[in-house]
Formats: C-alpha cells, structure tokens, sequence
C-alpha cells in the first residue's frame, strides 16, 4: 500500500507541475501577443499584470518543484521502528503518510492522508514507536504500525 500512496503522492506533484507550466506558457504567449499590440498606456497596464501573474506563478513552480523533490527523498523499502519522513503509519483513527500534503488517497475501504512532515500532527508523529500514543486536536492517535 505504501507504494500505492507514494505514486498518489507523485502524481499529485507531477499534475500541479504541469497544471503551473502550462499557466506560464499560456502567460507567456500572451506576452508575445501584448508586446506586437501598441495600444499605449492600456497595453502597458496590460503587460504588467500579465508580469505579475508569471512571477506569482514561478513562485507555485518552485514551492511544487520542492515538492517533488521531497518526495525524492522518500526510501520506500525502509521502514524502520521509528517515524521518519516516508513513513506510513496506522494508528487506531487512521493511516497518515508523512511526506507532503497531498489530500486523501483512497484505496477499497481504507484512506489515507497524505501530510507534510511540517505539519503539527507530523511533527509529533516523528521519532515515535508503535504503541506510543500522540494527543493532538483534543484526539489521541495510538500508533499500530509503522510501514
């Protein structure tokens, strides 16, 4: 399963990479399109915004790259006693994956969260056992697995 929700994980990052690419390109374009028209201040006012939108939108580009290359660090194969990024833990209310935010992965009857190990919930998960309980959000989560 831990595969499953690292590929949910991947595709997750890949689909806002492009989505964000594809932002800029269509910017850039009409860039392209703003600087053959001479429409004076009307054109200016114009090429500003759409300025202003690429740098917003380089800004997503970045945070999504960084994403992706957290993901990158994620070892699969190991599953230690302890919690770590790229953990996939099973407690008695849930499953949490640790590695980035990516919503819910879905799989038959079980769900998923996918969470940034910079989350609150996370950052108590981290360095914990099986068995070890986490109060969070006035819940206590008990720790079953570590995969």
């Amino acid at each position: 399963m831990k595969d499953e929700v690292y590929g949910f994980c991947q595709g997750y990052v890949d689909e806002k990479i492009t989505m964000i690419q594809d932002q800029i390109r269509r910017i850039l374009e009409s860039l392209d399109s703003e600087s053959k028209n001479t429409a004076g201040d009307k054109h200016e006012t114009g090429r500003a915004m759409l300025q202003l939108e690429r740098e917003k939108l380089g800004k997503q580009l970045y945070e999504a790259e960084k994403l992706k290359r957290t993901l990158q660090k994620v070892i699969l194969q190991k599953s230690g006693e302890t919690i770590t990024i790229g953990s996939l833990v099973e407690t008695e209310n849930a499953y949490y994956f640790i590695a980035i935010s990516a919503g819910k992965f879905i799989t038959g009857q079980t769900v998923v969260y996918c969470i940034s190990s910079l989350t609150p919930l996370a950052q108590l998960f981290l360095g914990k056992k099986e068995g070890d309980r986490v109060r969070f959000n006035e819940q206590e989560h008990r720790i079953v697995k570590i995969m």
